[in-house]
């Protein structure tokens, strides 16, 4: 492989401008490339901003030699069948969750990468945040003893755009993935039932797009563990993101950075800064290291750190707690890999 890994970037959006950016400035072994997007201008200004060409097509970037992989962050609906062409050119592939939507649609993609023998990473980035990683490490090393309840919190400061929503597959496949995913991780055990239950609080609008925007949800994990998870599309005061796993020994937690680390003392009381409010103010740099972790594999010949059995679980789970929600029961994931929805 050449030094540095070259890598062009699929979308040109918030997210996608975020990733050319780190890749262009921040990842040590790796390049940007090039950047595209089916808004050309969208495309060239990014590109121009950030010192590479413009691809004027994903035929274009994939039949290009000097780049190694892609990082795909375009809009959900494209990412499966980008994913398909990515690997057919040969190109190691990131791709920002989720992969799909559906279940026959995600397998499609992740078989492709399989035929292909190409390298992939799905983006949940909350596996790479120091905190979090820390209350793993107290589960895997056995520090804490048998893992017995884990409790996953995780509130956004405000709802998504309504256009946003329209797209999005509804809260379990947009937002609470990334908590199915924690939930794996910290545990290292997968789940077996689902039970979910939720409601339009912050917005009753949520409702017209046949959504939610608060919920609570039960796993059940193969080793017995059960997870918690409470989520909310509107937390007044910042970003909320805490994980704890409580254990036969003790207990993980991980709390939320503030702004900054001064405080006021006074006789009335302590005033410490507020929680971030913005998503690259709490990640910014879990961001940062998991690109790190896939430049590092793929320059050392070995799988990324989250591959494709870590992309499809979260979405089979997803699956399952909307039929929860809906059907009103405890849901067995093997209900949905017996029969996708």
């Amino acid at each position: 492989m050449r030094d540095p890994l070259r890598v062009a970037v699929i979308g040109a959006g918030r997210i996608g401008t975020l990733h050319a950016e780190l890749l262009a400035h921040g990842i040590a072994g790796a390049a940007l490339a090039a950047i595209h997007d089916l808004r050309p201008a969208a495309a060239k200004a990014a590109a121009a901003r950030l010192g590479v060409p413009a691809a004027s097509s994903v035929d274009a970037l994939l039949a290009d030699p000097g780049v190694d992989a892609v990082a795909i962050c375009s809009s959900t609906d494209t990412h499966a069948d980008l994913i398909v062409r990515a690997a057919e050119a040969g190109k190691a592939v990131f791709c920002e969750k989720p992969v799909s939507l559906d279940l026959e649609t995600m397998d499609r993609a992740l078989d492709a990468v399989a035929a292909a023998g190409v390298a992939f990473q799905i983006g949940f980035n909350r596996r790479f945040d120091a905190a979090h990683a820390s209350v793993r490490l107290a589960v895997q090393s056995g520090e804490i003893g048998t893992p017995h309840l884990v409790r996953i919190t995780s509130r956004d400061p405000a709802p998504p755009p309504r256009e946003y929503l329209a797209g999005s597959g509804g809260m379990f496949l947009d937002m609470s993935i990334h908590d199915f995913d924690m939930a794996r991780y910290v545990t290292g055990s997968e789940v077996v039932e689902v039970f979910a239950r939720g409601a339009a609080r912050v917005d009753p609008a949520i409702a017209e797009f046949g959504d939610i925007d608060t919920a609570l949800i039960t796993l059940v994990h193969e080793d017995g563990c059960l997870t918690v998870i409470d989520n909310s599309r509107c937390a007044v005061y910042g970003y909320d993101q805490r994980v704890e796993a409580f254990g036969s020994g003790g207990v993980a937690t991980s709390d939320n950075p503030l702004v900054h680390t001064g405080l006021v003392r006074k006789r009335s009381g302590t005033r410490t800064a507020e929680l971030p409010t913005f998503f690259l103010d709490r990640y910014l740099a879990s961001y940062r290291a998991e690109w790190e972790g896939f430049v590092c594999a793929l320059r050392a010949g070995q799988a990324p750190p989250v591959g494709p059995e870590d992309a499809r679980a979260p979405l089979v789970i997803g699956l399952a707690a909307g039929r929860s929600l809906h059907e009103e029961r405890a849901v067995p994931v093997a209900e949905i890999e017996a029969a996708p929805a």
